[in-house]
Formats: structure tokens, sequence, C-alpha cells
């Protein structure tokens, strides 16, 4: 069955309904942006009866319910309740109801962006000089239906009063489609130019009378998934449409505002959702597609349970989902009975990331684990229950095995669900474990292409290392301790780039996380470009470390690093060593062997 209808309205049809109300804007759509320019062009389009695109609207009274508000410098007051709402041709409809049905002036904006107010107008004899003139002859004047120049002392053209309009034969593009009325004052005070108008009715106005434009109407019966994909589509030259938009714009029919609940309104007293969570550091990448995302998948998941619990088998059972239709058909009811949970949810994830030794947005190797996580933690109850030794250790092998498995990067709104429900289920002793562990594997050669930060399984082995007690080799402290008290850190060459240039080291050996650790600024100065022989040498002896080569090679080693090929600037036999420890590492983490290549 057909979602939507094609036909053809007269403009001034569909403009009289965009006056009264029966065409209004869903809220989520943003302002109308045109500048002076652009208004001229369409104006000039339509005079000449060039088409401009078709209009798609939505009909109204279907499941999609949304705040709406009239086409902008439509006067609220008295409006019929919407028919139909814009979805793509905004800018359009609102240049021509601005331009063709309103009395006042056009607010638009100039080329660079600065607010100005114009009335446009059509010279009747220029205008009549050829078709290709139009452009020509359409002006635009200030807020005073005046042009002036230099810098506003001169006024160049004054079209302030009717006589000065009909005089000089300057025709109000907001005439254009009830025209008569400029014509009886014409007959009065120009009657000799009424020929020459009633010839340019027949050319101009006329074309704008009859032009029909066509129209895509979307039936009511569209789902709220597939009016956002629509929207998108015809909006690509925008900026896409969010999830959160759409979904604020539901809630706001309901007389919710989720905006508010989200970026806070100190006008409205609320205070902001995301604000409360970005105090944790390494929250400030939580977006509110993530928020609605982890509500999703716990309302789908409590449906699953309660089908569950009623006998119901097969495609009768309602499945987990973090699927954007799913978030779109998040009712509000469920919203408002979990966000407060969820809230929770991601507090505590911010404490076990810390535990981890996260502590900043970058050091996260993916931001959509986030999200299953905290509904895990959310529907925890206890707000401390995720620290009994169990269920921290499964949290903790799930946690790395999607980290180091690099299992989610990409599309993964799947994972998510699956992940909720299994890990869940796992920690409570009801279900097997989850798939995210099973499926995780890492390649032992892997470790050997690991060289961009931005790489998940890099950032996880960096942490790693510093969760497993690494100490500065300046500092003698722990890293984790040292970035708590925001000392500047960062992961260095162990055996220098200079160096290994020198010797021959290949960069990709040399760039490999296997030939790198978390330090200070001040021990990777003083490493410099030197070999490992000689700037431990350097460190042991400066006058604010002193330590003797026993204590120096405990440092070492709590970066897993191999002492013997270090002290003896053995590159290969160092790489070789480390790289069997960091292995050890990774399947310690995540309760499994790592994979031959």
């Amino acid at each position: 069955m057909s979602t939507f209808d094609s036909t053809r309205l007269p403009l001034k049809d569909l403009l009289k309904e965009i006056v009264s109300g029966k065409i209004q804007l869903p809220d989520f759509q943003r302002g109308w942006v045109w500048d002076d320019e652009h208004v001229r062009s369409l104006l000039v389009s339509l005079g000449r009866s060039f088409p401009v695109g078709a209009v798609m609207l939505l009909e109204t009274g279907g499941e999609v319910r949304f705040q709406v508000r009239p086409v902008e410098n439509v006067p609220p007051q008295a409006l019929s309740a919407p028919e139909k709402l814009i979805l793509d041709g905004q800018q359009r409809l609102t240049t021509l109801t601005q331009v063709l049905k309103l009395s006042g002036p056009v607010k638009t904006t100039t080329e660079k962006g600065k607010p100005v107010d114009r009335y446009y107008y059509i010279h009747i004899p220029t205008a009549l000089a050829g078709p290709d003139k139009l452009d020509d002859a359409l002006i635009a004047t200030d807020s005073n239906r005046q042009i002036r120049n230099d810098f506003g002392r001169n006024i160049v053209l004054d079209l302030s009063t009717r006589e000065q309009e009909c005089q000089q034969l300057y025709f109000p593009c907001s005439e254009i489609l009830e025209a008569m009325g400029w014509l009886q004052d014409l007959y009065k005070m120009n009657s000799s130019a009424v020929p020459q108008f009633f010839e340019f009715k027949s050319h101009i106005l006329d074309a704008f009378n009859d032009y029909q434009l066509p129209l895509i109407v979307l039936k009511k019966e569209t789902s709220k998934e597939a009016v956002c994909l629509v929207f998108e589509k015809v909006n690509t030259g925008g900026v896409p449409l969010s999830v959160f938009e759409l979904v604020t714009a539901s809630y706001a029919a309901d007389g919710y505002n989720l905006r508010d609940d989200w970026y806070g309104s100190e006008q409205r007293g609320v205070s902001s959702r995301m604000q409360r969570l970005t105090k944790e550091p390494v929250l400030r990448g939580v977006e509110n597609t993530d928020f609605l995302q982890t509500i999703t998948m716990l309302h789908t998941l409590e449906k699953r349970r309660a089908d569950l619990a009623a006998g119901k088998t097969g495609k009768q059972i309602s499945p987990v989902s973090a699927k954007r239709a799913s978030v779109l058909e998040l009712p509000l009811s469920a919203y408002l009975k979990w966000a407060d949970v969820v809230e929770q949810g991601f507090l505590r994830t911010a404490k076990f990331l810390r535990q981890e030794c996260f502590t900043s947005q970058r050091d996260l190797p993916y931001r959509t684990q986030l999200a299953p996580l905290a509904a895990v933690l959310a529907i925890m109850g206890d707000n401390e229950r995720w620290r009994e030794p169990q269920i921290y250790q499964k949290l903790t092998r799930w946690y790395w095995c999607g980290v180091l498995g690099e299992l989610y990067g990409g599309a993964v709104e799947s994972r998510m669900a699956n992940d909720v429900e299994e890990l869940s289920d796992w920690i409570e002793m009801s279900g097997d474990v989850p798939r995210t562990i099973n499926d995780a594997t890492f390649q032992i050669d892997r470790l050997s292409s690991l060289t961009s930060r931005l790489s998940a399984a890099y950032k996880g082995i960096n942490i790693l290392v510093m969760r497993e007690g690494a100490y500065d080799l300046f500092w003698k402290s722990q890293i984790r301790h040292l970035e708590a008290d925001e000392v500047a850190l960062d992961i260095h060459h162990i055996f220098p780039k200079d160096w290994c240039e020198k010797n021959g080291i290949t960069k990709r050996q040399y760039d490999s996380i296997i030939n790198k650790t978390p330090i200070s600024y001040k021990a990777n100065r003083m490493i410099g470009g030197s070999a490992p022989s000689v700037y431990l040498a350097a460190l042991q002896s400066h006058q604010q470390v002193q330590l003797d080569e026993a204590s120096m090679n405990k440092l070492l080693e709590s970066h897993h690093l191999p002492v013997t090929p270090m002290r003896e600037d053995d590159f290969f036999n160092f790489y070789e060593l480390r790289q069997k420890e960091l292995l050890k590492l990774i399947e310690r983490v995540m309760g499994k062997k790592t994979n031959p290549a």
C-alpha cells in the first residue's frame, strides 16, 4: 500500500492554507534562513514559470504527533488546527508566504548574514522589456520602502507611499495574488499607466497566480521512523535531523519539554541532566541520543520479560532494541519512568571506568559501549552492588572483550541490545556467557599493527598497563595516581624514534604499541633520542630520582617491559618479549587465549 499521494496545487491556495494555519511546521524544523539573494532568485523563477521543486507534506491525525508552530511571521492568533505539516520545502514556502501573503517586511539577511528587513517590488516597465529582464526588474527596499546609497545619506528610490509606487510604476510583491486593490489606486493616481498594468498582469502576475506546485503528501499512517528517514533524505543540504530532536517534538505534543530536561532552563527553573552527567570527565562525550538509547533498551527489555512471563512464544515476544525505530517509538511514560534510573546507571558507569583507570573522555575506546553498561548498572538496584567481586569480574571481562575484540565500532545497535539482556542475565546467574565475550578474539599479530592513538585496542592496552600498576620512571609514583593529580602524561616510545631510525628499525615496528608505554613528560624529556641503556643510567643517577639498578628494574617491570634487552639496547629481543608480556595481559582480562595469526 502506498504511503503517499502525488498531486499539484495552485501556489495561491497553498499559501492561503499556510496563513490560515491549516499547514504548519513540525517543531523540529529549524528556522527560516534564506538570504535576500535567495528570495529574489525564487521570485524570478516563479515569475518566469520555472520549476522550483516539489513540496512534501505530512497529514496530521496519525500516530506521529508533534509539537507544531506556524510558518515564520504568520500571526499565531486564531489559527486553524493544522491538517498538514511541512517536511520539505520550508524555506521556499516561508519565503513565498512572507513575500506574497504578509503585509509586513520580509525579515531576511544579507549574503554575509546580517539581519535586514526588506520589501520587494517589480518595476513594471523593466519587466515588460522581456522575460530576461525580470531579474533586473525585481528590487528590494529597506524597512522604510526606500533605497539609499552613500552609507544611507542619499535616497535613491522612495516608495514609502502608494502614490509614489503608482507614479513610478513599482508594483509591490505583497499584492501579486490580490492585485485589484493596487489597480484601483493606479486608476486614481496614474490612470495613463493602466493599459501598461494589464500587459504586466498578463505577462507576469498571471504567471504567479497560475503557478502550481508539485506536492507529495505523506499519509497519516506513515510511521515516525519513516518520517524521520524521509526528512533526512530530502534535507540533504541541511544539518541531519537527530532522533533527539524528533522525540523532543513528539513529547512536546504531550506537554513535556525534553530539551529542558537535557539542557536545563534557567527561565523555567529546570536543572540540566547533561550537566549533572558531564561533571564526570569520562562522560563528557555522552550524547542525548545515547541517553535515549539506554532508556529504550531498558523499556524494551521490560516488555520482553513481561512477554516471556506471560508465556508468549516466537514473534510474539518483544525484542530488546536500541534501534532508531524503537527510540522513536519510546513513549513519554517510559522516559519518565527510566530517566532518573538511567542517570544513576551512567554515574555508576563513570565509577566503574575510573576503577578500570579511565579518567577522561579521550581515553575511552568506544563511546558506544557506555549505553549497554549504563543500562545494566541502572537495573542492578543497589548503588554499590556492581563492586561485589564476582559481579565486578564479569563486568570487567565483558568490557575488555568488547574493547580488545574491537566489537563496538560501526553499527552496533544489535550488539548493544543483546548485551543488555545477556550481561544482565549472566550477572544474575540466569543466563549464559554474553555473546560479546564469546565473539571476542585477539589476533597475536594485531599488536604489531596497533600504531594509531584512535584505535580502540591501542587505547585499551595503554590503559591496561596503567591499570596493572605501572610506575613513572621519573616520579616513581603509579601512573594512575599521577593522572589523577593532573601531571602531564602521554604514551611514548621505549626505544626512541630517532635511535630506531638510525639503527634501521622500520616505522611499523618502532611505532607499534609494543614499543610504547605511558610515562610523564619529565621522563620522556630525559629519554630524548637516546638508547635505553643511556637514558636509564641518566634517570637512575638524576638527583631527583636516585635509584639503583634493581629499583629501576622494578619500575620497568611494572610496565611489562623486558629489562635485559633494554639495558643491552637489543630492540628485536625486546620487541619479541614485550609482545608476549602484553599478550599475557590481554589474555588475563579477556579470560581467553589469543589467536595465532
